[in-house]
């Protein structure tokens, strides 16, 4: 009954309107004040910091003091996961025969999904890589071959330091606009910042939508991407 109890009281603290808009909203991998989150949810300051605080007694969220500023953020990736992955008990309307068109600048298309790319294109990407024999999944890990090891080095990625890190190196995860997987982990968070800094993308401001330029187009086109 103990599991029972801890599994419900963690289901409350995602469950609850305000605080589930607060905690989708943070899944861009910034931090943000009571008063971002206040707005983003629809509520007064004075019931965010209520909510806020719950969520950082349960270890959810951390604080971060600058100036006179207080900055909310996810205190452990796998709070971010938990809240993405619930995403995929969303019904998939594209089972009914109507499916979108999906373009360049939709949240489907390309989005941050807290550190790493997330959506069609990193999707496409990671089939790509895969395809290319750069990485390959066994299990619940991604394998990166020595091609793969290559090919991160010439993007400015050291695949060593990654695996040294505490976190996990090259994980799947299940992609709740194309219920297919996309890189995660230490991998998938290095991948995104070098996307970012060689402008193959550009985060959309104020918003998880990415927007993959024609620079990005032409490089990922390279690895057999198909637009």
């Amino acid at each position: 009954m103990e599991l029972d109890n801890q599994f419900s009281a963690v289901a409350y603290l995602l469950g609850e309107h305000a605080r589930a808009a607060m905690l989708w909203n943070l899944l861009d991998g910034r931090a943000y004040t009571a008063g971002e989150l206040a707005l983003s949810a629809n509520i007064s300051p004075q019931s965010a910091s209520n909510h806020l605080g719950k969520l950082v007694n349960a270890n959810f969220l951390k604080v971060e003091k600058q100036g006179k500023h207080r900055y909310y953020k996810f205190a452990r990736e796998e709070v971010a996961m938990a809240v993405e992955s619930i995403a995929n008990l969303i019904p998939d309307k594209r089972t009914s025969g109507f499916q979108k068109n999906i373009a360049n600048g939709d949240i489907q298309y390309a989005r941050t999904c807290y550190d790493h790319l997330a959506g069609k294109i990193a999707v496409d990407l990671t089939q790509a890589l895969v395809k290319q024999k750069i990485v390959k999944q066994a299990g619940n890990n991604f394998q990166v071959s020595s091609k793969g090891e290559a090919w991160f080095k010439m993007i400015g990625i050291n695949i060593n330091e990654l695996r040294n890190t505490e976190r996990r190196f090259a994980k799947p995860c299940l992609d709740w606009t194309e219920r297919k997987h996309h890189l995660a982990g230490a991998l998938g968070a290095a991948l995104l910042n070098q996307m970012l800094s060689f402008n193959w993308i550009r985060k959309k401001s104020n918003s998880r939508i990415v927007i993959l330029t024609a620079k990005g187009e032409t490089e990922l086109t390279k690895l057999g991407i198909s637009f």
